[in-house]
């Protein structure tokens, strides 16, 4: 957005904006209309979030998987982090809080932009490649993997994919965010429609569509080797006794990509309207659309909802962190079971009598 565009989508809103402030500088709640709902529901899904990604990160030391999977742990470190901030930066926004000098400006750039949230929900997509590339080499080249592949290339990734976020975002904050009229604005000044352009099409290049590539020919690669390898295993089993570890370690690797596909076609899926609704803004195919109407709040909420949902697909689909869950239930902890005599004699002690094997 121009410096022109954005006085024009300023000019637009100005009754919704202009309304009667408190003492304090802040509007009341009753002067916002549909945006501060859909942000009141932004901060209701954030805490969702953070609850849900704290208990699968939980899970996953609680089963001793963080050794094993310490990609996944990255992956819900990031959306934990993008969560808290979540509630951090909209519960802030919906105050309305005027700013002004350094300390306002401050604010804008470091918060109220929105710089850490995205920084930390980019570095959430970036990991999620790099995921399914460690899955692909696991699978497909197992050989290459096991040879070249060493843990000090893992954790360096995991750092990239915090860095990759900040660094593209704090270059565009700084360069295209200013406090107006007491108003933090980020993400919406630059000098032609051209770079406005630009940024947004290199956004949903790099962000999503290079992403998507990633995953379709990954884990389209993966499914067939699996389905390769299975038909080799039913061919072995019904010549000989089958190898019990074997068969156990394929099981495990397929729980995994089963995970992680359920996660990218989520992600694919959320993150469509928002992508699509830049695309239409930047490109000015339709010249109606603005970054400041509640149809692109609306988008972004389907998109956030990605991040703050992946926990209950891990508690679901990833069976490490499914059995260390079911037994953080109170019904299954307090579950009687009858005593090894006959009578009718209850050890409240004892484990649940039909303990889930996950």
């Amino acid at each position: 957005m121009t410096e022109e565009s954005l006085s024009v989508a300023m000019a637009t809103t100005e009754t919704d904006t202009s309304q009667i402030t408190d003492g304090n500088g802040m509007m009341p709640w009753y002067s916002y209309g549909t945006d501060f709902y859909l942000r009141l529901a932004v901060i209701l899904m954030g805490i969702v979030g953070t609850a849900g990604n704290a208990l699968v990160l939980y899970a996953l030391f609680a089963s001793k998987q963080h050794k094993k999977h310490a990609l996944i742990v990255n992956q819900n470190a990031l959306d934990l982090f993008s969560s808290v901030l979540l509630v951090i930066t909209y519960s802030i926004q919906i105050t309305r809080i005027r700013l002004s000098g350094v300390s306002g400006y401050w604010l804008c750039i470091l918060l109220l932009s929105e710089l850490p949230l995205w920084s930390a929900t980019n570095g959430s997509m970036v990991n999620l490649a790099i995921i399914t590339i460690d899955r692909y080499l696991k699978v497909v080249r197992p050989v290459f993997s096991r040879k070249y592949v060493k843990p000090w290339m893992v954790y360096s990734a995991m750092v990239v994919a915090w860095l990759v976020g900040f660094v593209f975002n704090t270059f565009i904050v700084v360069f295209t965010s200013a406090v107006i009229d007491g108003d933090c604005h980020s993400y919406e000044i630059y000098n032609t429609q051209a770079e406005s352009m630009f940024a947004t099409l290199f956004y949903i290049a790099f962000f999503y569509v290079v992403i998507l590539i990633i995953f379709i020919f990954c884990y389209s690669r993966i499914l067939a080797t699996i389905r390769r390898q299975a038909r080799v295993m039913a061919s072995h089993n019904a010549a000989g006794p089958s190898n019990a570890s074997q068969a156990q370690s394929h099981r495990i690797q397929s729980n995994v990509i089963k995970t992680m596909v359920l996660v990218s076609a989520f992600f694919a899926i959320t993150w469509l309207p928002y992508n699509t609704y830049s695309l239409l803004i930047s490109t000015f195919l339709v010249p109606s659309l603005s970054y400041v109407d509640s149809a692109f709040y609306a988008t972004t909420f389907i998109a956030l909802v990605y991040t703050c949902t992946n926990p209950f697909i891990y508690a679901t689909k990833f069976d490490p962190v499914r059995e260390v869950l079911l037994k953080m239930i109170p019904c299954r902890k307090n579950s009687v079971q009858p005593a090894a005599g006959g009578g009718g004699a209850v050890n409240a002690g004892a484990q649940p009598a039909n303990k889930r094997a996950g």
